[in-house]
């Protein structure tokens, strides 16, 4: 199974939901690809931001080492898959959308796992104190994943 988490620039919330769900995957003993992109060009080779990290490593995973990317078309040849932090990141990745096989492997991660206040993974870049709230929503988006996706492709 290859799953691909994606934000607005590939630093905060790809990042951690990248980190959660491949440690979960990986704890149950499955064997899933879990990578993450951004649909911006604006942090390309940069490592998470500081704060993601922080949060993550608070929380015993260490995310230091992932590089941002950008989404690219190839992605929906790679990735069975394809889970957007909010709407927008949504709909610029469907726009990329080659077939109805593409536009079905994109999927917003909270309206999927079925939180029931939220639709959207908020962006923390602009709030220090977000980071924990996104980290332990992507925490329990992960889990549900993992309980509701196939454990085979």
């Amino acid at each position: 199974m290859n799953i691909l988490m994606v934000c607005l620039g590939n630093i905060c919330r790809s990042p951690l939901a990248e980190g959660i769900l491949a440690a979960k995957a990986a704890a149950a003993g499955l064997d899933w690809t879990v990578d993450s992109a951004g649909t911006s060009a604006y942090h390309l080779g940069d490592a998470p931001d500081p704060r993601s990290v922080a949060i993550a490593r608070q929380r015993g995973l260490d995310i230091s080492q992932q590089t941002a990317r950008q989404f690219r078309v190839a992605d929906f040849d790679q990735f069975d898959f394809i889970f957007a932090m909010d709407a927008s990141n949504q709909r610029d990745i469907l726009r990329l959308a080659r077939t109805d096989v593409d536009r079905t492997k994109v999927q917003a991660i909270l309206p999927y796992v079925g939180h029931p206040d939220l639709q959207n993974v908020p962006d923390p870049y602009w709030d220090d104190n977000g980071f924990a709230f996104v980290y332990d929503l992507l925490d329990s988006a992960c889990a549900i994943l993992l309980e509701k996706l196939p454990t085979k492709q």
